[in-house]
C-alpha cells in the first residue's frame, strides 16, 4: 500500500501553470500589496492637487511625447507578452526563447524611454509637492519595469541552458502574468502625470 502510495505521489508534476503554482499565488501576493503601493501614491496625488490653488504648483506639465511614445510601447507589448504565455503553456522552447528574448529587448526600450521621461518632467523631485509626488510615482512604476526586466532576462538565459526544465515554462507564464500588472498599471499613472495637469 505504502509503495503504491509512494509511486502515486512520485507520478505527479513538480509544476503547475497559473492557480496550480506556488509562484503564481506569489505575483498575485505582490500585485496587491504593489497596487495598494500605487493607489496611495495616485491618493496623494490627487490630494495635493486638491489642496493647491494652482496645478503644477510652480512648473509646467511634463512634455508628452515620452510618456507617449512609452504608452503606445507598453500597449504594443501585450501581444508578444500574450504569445510567449501560449508558447510557454505548449512547453515550446525554441519559441519560449524567441519571445522571452522580445520580451527582453521592449524592456531596455522602455527603460531608455524611461529615462527620457525623467529627463521631460519639467520639474525636480525637490523643487516642491508637485515635483516630489511625480518624481515618487514615475520611480514607483520604473522600479517595478526594471525588477520585471530583470526577471525576463534571467529567465530568457535559463530557456538557452539546462535548467529549461518544465517549470520554467511555468516561471514564463508568470513573468507574462505580472507584465499584464505592469502594463495596466501605466495606463492610470500616465493619465495621472501627464494629463491631469493639463485639465
Amino acid at each position: 500500500m505504502k509503495q503504491k502510495i509512494a509511486r502515486q505521489v512520485a507520478d505527479l508534476p513538480t509544476y503547475g501553470f497559473g492557480p496550480a503554482s506556488a509562484p503564481w499565488w506569489g505575483s498575485m501576493g505582490f500585485i496587491a500589496i504593489e497596487g495598494m503601493g500605487f493607489a496611495i501614491s495616485i491618493g496623494a496625488y490627487l490630494y495635493l492637487e486638491a489642496t493647491n490653488p494652482k496645478w503644477p504648483i510652480s512648473s509646467p506639465p511634463p512634455d508628452l511625447w515620452a510618456g507617449t511614445l512609452a504608452t503606445v510601447v507598453f500597449l504594443a507589448s501585450v501581444i508578444p507578452n500574450e504569445i510567449t504565455n501560449r508558447v510557454a503553456h505548449r512547453l515550446d522552447l525554441g519559441r519560449v526563447r524567441i519571445w522571452l528574448s522580445v520580451m527582453s529587448l521592449i524592456g531596455i526600450a522602455l527603460l531608455i524611454i524611461r529615462a527620457f521621461e525623467f529627463a521631460h518632467l519639467n520639474t525636480r523631485w525637490d523643487s516642491d509637492a508637485y515635483g516630489s509626488v511625480v518624481w515618487v510615482i514615475l520611480g514607483l512604476h520604473t522600479t517595478h519595469l526594471a525588477t520585471d526586466l530583470v526577471d525576463t532576462v534571467v529567465l530568457t538565459v535559463l530557456m538557452f541552458t539546462r535548467h529549461a526544465t518544465p517549470r520554467r515554462f511555468s516561471d514564463a507564464t508568470d513573468n507574462a502574468f505580472y507584465w499584464n500588472f505592469v502594463v495596466l498599471a501605466w495606463l492610470p499613472i500616465y493619465l495621472l502625470l501627464y494629463w491631469v495637469p493639463r485639465l
